[in-house]
């Protein structure tokens, strides 16, 4: 893909910038793209990035080589913090891409674990090809995850499917994941990186302040009372109207034609 790429650090995590999508790949295919405290800061640094570039307007994040998109942290890593104390401090990866205010697209396949799982819960539409392996195994071995699945999970799927994954720690199929509502589209694996990138790329197409209003609003629904997510979706579609951006949908509703948003 060509486009804008970011200064690299561990070289793991790269990102690309062009026609308005960043795309960041997790490339350590070797290792299954298992998060190393490295990776996990290079991942903070281009969540930042891209919600400080103007010309960013939605995200896709991937994996690369065949085997996975993302196999959790990297186990070898995770022995080696000096004290609970560092370990509490550490980045926490799946956060940094949760915290990005932008649309999130994930095109995921193969393995799907842990920390990866939590990546592509943190992501706002999920693309799986029918390869894809989901899991949170982490009871198996003696921890919880600690990405967001106990919170994340029960809110996305229900109580008893999230109970089933969380506490059994058992892989599920693509297609169970479809029926469950883990994954929005489910797609041959040849089809995945092809189906998210149209998907990222319409969305590159809307009003950057809707499309954030509308994460927002959302987001603010999980941890809000309905009264107050009302009025906070109010004052959202109060603040697009104030940006303008209204104007140009309705002339080109009025044109028929595409909106061009400038912003």
């Amino acid at each position: 893909m060509s486009g804008k790429t970011s200064a690299k650090m561990s070289g793991k995590v790269t990102l690309a910038i062009a026609d308005g999508i960043a795309e960041i790949t997790l490339d350590r295919p070797e290792k299954m793209n298992a998060v190393t405290p490295e990776m996990a800061a290079e991942l903070e640094a281009h969540c930042r990035e891209v919600d400080r570039t103007d010309t960013v307007r939605v995200v896709l994040i991937k994996g690369a080589g065949e085997r996975a998109f993302c196999s959790g942290s990297d186990l070898n890593a995770l022995a080696q913090y000096e004290t609970p104390w560092h370990f509490r401090n550490r980045i926490e990866y799946a956060a940094t891409l949760r915290n990005v205010r932008k649309p999130v697209v994930a095109a995921l396949h193969g393995w799907v674990l842990g920390g990866g799982a939590e990546l592509a819960l943190g992501a706002d539409i999920r693309v799986a090809g029918r390869s894809m392996r989901c899991g949170f195994p982490e009871v198996t071995r003696g921890w919880v995850g600690g990405g967001g699945a106990s919170q994340l999970l029960p809110r996305l799927i229900g109580y008893g499917p999230a109970m089933k994954l969380l506490l059994l720690g058992a892989p599920i199929t693509a297609e169970e994941a479809f029926r469950l509502g883990l994954v929005e589209f489910l797609v041959e694996d040849a089809q995945v990186a092809e189906r998210a990138r149209a998907i990222a790329s319409r969305l590159a197409t809307f009003s950057p302040i809707a499309t954030q209003s509308v994460k927002s609003s959302v987001r603010a629904a999980l941890s809000s009372s309905l009264d107050a997510g009302l009025r906070y979706e109010n004052e959202m579609n109060t603040l697009c109207f104030s940006a303008g951006d209204h104007l140009e949908g309705i002339r080109a509703f009025n044109d028929h034609r595409a909106a061009s948003f400038k912003r």
